[in-house]
């Protein structure tokens, strides 16, 4: 593969991460990112979340979890997608903290607020290489079937671009037949690094 991918979603656990893990394994340039201030994943309770900084290591918050309690979390499938996200990498990084890791050819975001967070970021950093990205919001439900679909919706439209000899000039009609295709409006915008 030629492009490098990011994926985006608020925490860096649920649908960044299946898009990762799955755009990984067919051989991509990705990785992923959260955008909020802080890793948030249900607890016994919406009142009751489990909060977490960025760089809190996937197996920490695994074994955390285990102890609290192995059969809720389990069940709400916390556990199986923390051990996924173990295999992918270390632990959640958050987008706006991304500068050592280069500059990136496409990202995807999962949900609207992530991506105006993304663009916002992307305006504000100084514009040395003057080099395109291609920011696209495939909207998502954080739930791990949605998750499941989006990424593979992700890795479809990953392919497209990569099969044409540049996206700048295709890329209103492939988002254009991706979307008849899929029956998902896509909203998508141009931003420099």
């Amino acid at each position: 593969m030629r492009l490098r991918y990011a994926m985006v979603c608020s925490s860096n656990q649920n649908r960044s991460m299946e898009a990762h893990f799955l755009l990984k394994r067919e051989g991509f340039d990705v990785c992923s990112y959260g955008t909020g201030t802080h890793v948030k994943l249900p607890g016994p309770s919406l009142r009751e979340p489990n909060v977490y900084e960025f760089g809190t290591p996937y197996k920490q918050m695994f074994d955390e979890l285990r102890r609290k309690d192995p059969e809720l979390y389990k069940r709400n499938g916390i556990l199986p997608m923390l051990k996924r996200n173990l295999a992918v990498k270390t632990a959640p990084q958050r987008w706006q903290e991304n500068g050592p890791d280069g500059h990136f050819d496409v990202v995807f975001t999962f949900e609207e607020k992530v991506f105006d967070m993304v663009v916002e970021d992307l305006h504000t950093r100084d514009h040395v290489l003057l080099k395109p990205v291609l920011v696209i919001n495939l909207e998502v439900k954080d739930n791990h079937e949605e998750a499941a679909v989006g990424a593979r919706q992700t890795l479809t439209l990953c392919q497209e671009i990569e099969e044409t000899n540049g996206w700048e000039d295709v890329i209103d009609d492939l988002i254009s037949t991706f979307e008849r295709k899929h029956r998902r409006k896509v909203v998508y915008t141009i931003s420099f690094y």
